[in-house]
């Protein structure tokens, strides 16, 4: 059955009013920049489509506030992305009020119902699952909404910002066949979320480009934390040929990796290497410091509140999605297999334990 709202999308209502959508968002927020026939055009459709209370337009912009929900506040990638979006807003005068979700609770989430209470902009909501009836309800309280890694695939029209996850999962892969692995781990985040599939996508098409067969038994799926990180390495560690290389979804699953491999007896890297996700401030103070795909967290929270502000401002938007470019981190968690002589030229820089070299993934 389909639940998606039956009112038509303001870009439907647009054209029935022949104009932009930047000029409907316009009239949504209140400003004062449109014609009075137009704007009289546009607020008749938005009022008969439950746009609009009957009494005239939606409250004008701006409470000078926007919420950002995330589905956890424990994690460095959290304050990464909190660090974005406050200096973004900052800038603009916009303060942040923080909120946490719990999709695991049994009750039915209820962030939709902040930015109503204290007059919020708009929100930006990372790593949640948004359904048609949560937006419905954020269109007809006039609140503007922009994603960070969502879960499930947004409508089109939806603005989301993320990372080129499927070329992290590529270049991550890509180095550990370089270094003469050939039985590698990988250990994703949910296997439900977007980030993850393609992640996962990444390291399997590495795989296939160089002509070895995806083991179905070396990909787990964690929850991108210490735990399941730590979990599944001990899992794949005790298969009867265990891989001699983990590709970990994030940072912190890797670090779970370097534990279960120490309670193992083995080594980083001499006897499992470990690429990790994410490159959070801590992974150049591992021991050893870890190898990761580095996405810009901190830009992306500075993105997606710049996207927000747009929106609010009634400025159209070049693409709804928008994603941005991951890089390979190379540190000292990664190096070649004991069955495989070193290459001539090792990918891994000989300085220090904390230099790193950066390779740029589109």
């Amino acid at each position: 059955m389909n639940d998606r709202p039956s009112r038509p999308t303001l870009a439907v209502i647009a054209a029935a009013a022949g104009v932009s959508p930047a000029t409907v968002s316009k009239v949504l927020n209140g400003r004062t920049d449109v014609a009075p026939g137009t704007r009289e055009r546009v607020e008749g459709l938005l009022r008969s489509h439950n746009y609009l209370a009957p009494g005239g337009a939606r409250r004008a912009r701006r409470s000078g506030l926007v919420d950002l929900v995330l589905a956890g506040l424990d994690s460095p990638w959290a304050v990464e992305i909190l660090r974005g979006v406050e200096a973004e807003c900052a800038l603009h005068g916009t303060g942040v009020v923080v909120s946490q979700v719990n999709e695991d609770d049994a009750r039915p989430p209820s962030w939709q119902n902040l930015p109503v209470l204290h007059h919020s902009d708009g929100v930006i909501l990372v790593t949640s699952t948004m359904t048609a009836e949560q937006r419905a309800q954020l269109e007809r309280a006039g609140v503007a909404l922009v994603l960070i890694d969502p879960v499930n695939l947004p409508d089109g029209d939806i603005a989301s910002i993320g990372a080129t996850n499927w070329a992290g999962g590529t270049a991550a892969t890509d180095h550990l066949l370089a270094l003469g692995h050939r039985r590698i781990g990988m250990i994703g985040g949910p296997a439900g979320m977007l980030c993850t599939q393609a992640r996962v996508d990444g390291y399997r098409s590495a795989l296939e480009r160089a002509g070895i067969e995806v083991d179905r038994e070396l990909i787990r799926y964690g929850d991108f934390r210490h735990e399941g990180g730590f979990a599944r390495t001990r899992e794949l560690l005790a298969l009867p040929e265990p891989p001699t290389a983990l590709f970990a979804g994030s940072d912190q699953q890797a670090m779970g990796a370097y534990e279960a491999a120490r309670q193992a007896g083995l080594r980083v890297p001499e006897d499992l290497s470990v690429v990790g996700f994410d490159d959070l401030p801590m992974c150049e103070w591992l021991s050893p410091p870890l190898t990761t795909v580095r996405q810009p967290l901190e830009e992306m929270g500075r993105v997606a509140a710049r996207t927000l502000l747009q929106l609010l401002d009634g400025q159209p938007l070049l693409s709804p999605r928008i994603e941005l470019a991951t890089d390979l981190r190379v540190r000292h968690s990664t190096a070649p297999p004991r069955t495989v002589q070193p290459p001539t030229s090792p990918p891994a820089s000989p300085g220090g334990p904390h230099d790193g070299r950066r390779r740029a993934v589109a």
